[in-house]
């Protein structure tokens, strides 16, 4: 266990995620002026908590191992692709979500139909990923 507690890839990636959890909290406290603590646990939204998960890992793996290591080529080939599903096929799935949601509401417009909606925020727009990866990058460097 203090092997863990010492382990600073693994303590800057939970750090990047917490702290990009608690800003989507903030961002909603300040633009909404309501208190949602399930934004804590929601996939999507402002920044990308994944970016900045996988930015910090990468990063810390490079400062720790070295650019040229194996350990740092896997981080990065394993940040690229979360960057890409975040930014890229999540996102696609969230404006079909988004589409299925609408078609719903004009189908109940016109007979009763009880269906659950879609989660429509599940991926991320590009800014949002570029912000999590900031957020990522900044937490390894200054850890």
């Amino acid at each position: 266990m203090a092997d863990i507690l010492r382990n600073d890839v693994l303590i800057v990636s939970f750090l990047a995620w917490t702290l990009a959890q608690l800003s989507k909290l903030l961002i909603i406290l300040l633009r909404e002026r309501r208190l949602d603590l399930s934004y804590l646990a929601r996939a999507g939204g402002m920044p990308s908590a994944h970016s900045a998960v996988v930015v910090a890992l990468a990063t810390r793996v490079g400062i720790d191992s070295g650019v040229g290591s194996d350990a740092f080529a896997l981080a990065i080939v394993f940040a690229g692709v979360v960057l890409y599903d975040a930014a890229g096929i999540r996102r696609a799935v969230s404006i079909q979500a988004r589409i299925l949601n609408r078609m719903l509401e004009e189908v109940i417009e016109y007979q009763r139909f009880n269906e659950k909606r879609l989660l429509e925020l599940l991926g991320h727009t590009p800014f949002e990923v570029f912000v999590g990866a900031q957020l990522g990058l900044l937490v390894a460097l200054t850890w």
